[in-house]
């Protein structure tokens, strides 16, 4: 419970941050070219919301009373609408709290339309200490209503005059305004649509440079791993074997591990080091699928690969079986009954086996098994009684710095951005193509919803890794909402693009059924992503 609380934290937190990332990019264009913004919400609100705010929306929107010394006869009049306003609006309020009756949700009913913040009256004029005058510009932040839903499933913002997630099909059959999105130049409706996926890939960007800014780059060249690679069932069954060096991927040279795996993963073909000569292996297209499945039943706790390490021991509990031997820290395992544990990998499969086969034969709960150890350049063979469960009592070196040297880099502020730059493009360019796996028949099994994004993040705190997890996530949901899918900005973008080329939009009936269509659609894939998540959880 400790473990799920901790992930779903990690996971809440990354997918808050990164819709309000992206919806502020949809936000920020939309003030930028004028166009109103009437919701801006983390989260999804039918009938109802957990919070709300609106700044100043109805009290206070022309601000001081000095405007009127130099306001036109409209404006006078104008304010006077709005006061009048004002008094309905209380005896509404008052009326719908009698009567039971949200009053926001009619608050754009033609009564009460005066009262909502007029953007077709023109700027107002404040004297200032001379008698000349300045314009009084309205707020940037002030027509909006901010709030959170009560479905976690995105966020999202109305935009005033486009058919959009709230499907006001009502605004649209009146005369368009000025400050409506419908209203302005194709290419600034263009900006406005992907402005959610800009800010995305711009925030990966930055978590990205800000990561190896603070913390540098540290890692083990496969090249100079001379025990070589350990690899998981689905990556042997691909042709890898235990001792593997992985040189280049469809010619590209692998050195930083994170980057070289997802290569690995793609390429048609891997160059590995086996036995001192190179050998060219030829990757199976389904390998990203066979090492995602295997991850997901937990049949190997090796993701693809991981480097070999020898069998050194780091500490000897008092009174196990290591210290009644007389093992000692630093001392190094070198085989088990005679049988070579040369790594970590092999010390743990020679282990569980012998000492299985020989609690079979001798019909005992303990076996007592035979290690030979290297200790200060000599070597012993010393009888160790393990516990039933298979344990020695020792703990066992994992660090791999302890036994290769590592590959350190460190950046200063300009020379992270380019690198955060790369490794953002990098990380999109590798999405991109896995996408591609989703269309096989394995690749919808493999589909997952938030337990298997959840299950991404460690089981402990850890600040680097969360960030670059959210990082790669951004990636992800910047793809995801640019596909040419209706309900998504990319079929926004799609729309767009056919009305510059062909010089109108598609009609207002075609754009109501598209996003129906594609609101179904997303529903019925995340049903099926999470409904994917449930299955697995119960066949594991």
């Amino acid at each position: 419970m400790h473990i799920f609380l901790i992930k779903a934290t990690q996971l809440i937190l990354a997918l808050a941050f990164l819709i309000i990332i992206h919806e502020f990019g949809h936000f920020l264009f939309a003030r930028i070219f004028g166009v109103k913004v009437e919701k801006f919400y983390m989260f999804f609100d039918p009938f109802t919301e957990i919070f709300k705010w609106r700044p100043k929306k109805y009290i206070g929107v022309f601000g001081s009373h000095k405007w009127l010394k130099g306001a036109s006869e409209r404006e006078k009049k104008a304010y006077a609408e709005y006061l009048d306003a004002q008094e309905r609006y209380k005896e509404e309020a008052r009326n719908a709290k009698r009567e039971n009756r949200d009053i926001n949700k009619e608050i754009e009913a033609a009564a009460l339309k005066p009262m909502v913040w007029d953007e077709d009256l023109p700027e107002q004029q404040v004297k200032n200490d001379s008698d000349s005058t300045k314009r009084k510009k309205r707020g940037f932040w002030n027509s909006t209503e901010y709030g959170i839903g009560w479905i976690p499933l995105g966020g999202y913002c109305k935009i005033s005059g486009m058919i959009d997630e709230s499907m006001d099909t009502a605004q649209m059959k009146t005369p368009p305004q000025k400050w409506e999105f419908r209203s302005k130049p194709a290419w600034q409706r263009l900006l406005i649509m992907i402005g959610g996926v800009l800010f995305n890939f711009l925030l990966a960007i930055l978590i990205y440079a800000g990561i190896v800014y603070a913390t540098g780059e540290k890692y083990i060249p496969f090249n100079r791993a001379e025990m070589g690679m350990s690899y998981s069932p689905a990556a042997q069954a691909a042709g890898f074997r235990e001792g593997d060096i992985p040189l280049t991927a469809d010619g590209h040279e692998l050195t930083e591990p994170s980057e070289a795996l997802m290569r690995m993963m793609q390429a048609k073909e891997v160059t590995v080091r086996r036995d001192g000569r190179d050998t060219t292996l030829s990757i199976p297209s389904t390998l990203m699928l066979d090492l995602q499945k295997e991850m997901e039943e937990g049949s190997t706790d090796i993701r693809f690969l991981t480097y070999r390490v020898p069998v050194r021991i780091t500490q000897v509990m008092p009174g196990e079986g290591a210290a009644r031997a007389g093992l000692e820290k630093d001392d190094e395992v070198i085989a088990i009954d005679s049988i070579a544990t040369p790594s970590l990998r092999e010390f743990h499969s020679v282990l569980d086996s012998q000492a299985d086969r020989q609690k079979r034969a001798t019909g005992e709960k303990q076996a007592t098994l035979d290690f030979t150890i290297r200790r200060a350049g000599r070597l012993d063979t010393v009888p160790v009684r393990l516990s039933e469960g298979n344990r020695m009592g020792v703990g066992l070196e994992v660090d791999l710095t302890k036994f290769y040297t590592p590959e350190e880099k460190h950046y200063s502020l300009l020379a992270s951005l380019p690198r955060g730059v790369e490794m953002g493009t990098d990380k999109l360019t590798a999405y991109a193509k896995s996408m591609k796996m989703v269309a096989t028949k394995e690749g919808a099994k493999s589909i997952g919803g938030f337990g298997s994004i959840g299950s991404i993040f460690p089981e402990s705190w850890d600040w680097v890794a969360f960030w670059n997890i959210a990082a790669f996530l951004s990636v992800a949901l910047a793809f995801m909402n640019i596909l040419p899918i209706p309900a998504l900005d990319g079929g926004h973008v799609l729309f767009l693009i056919y009305e510059m080329i062909f010089r109108r939009p598609p009609s207002q009936k075609f754009m109501e059924r598209a996003q129906v269509a594609g609101m179904i659609f997303l529903l019925l894939l995340l049903l099926y992503a999470n409904g994917m998540d449930i299955v697995r959880f119960f066949l594991k």
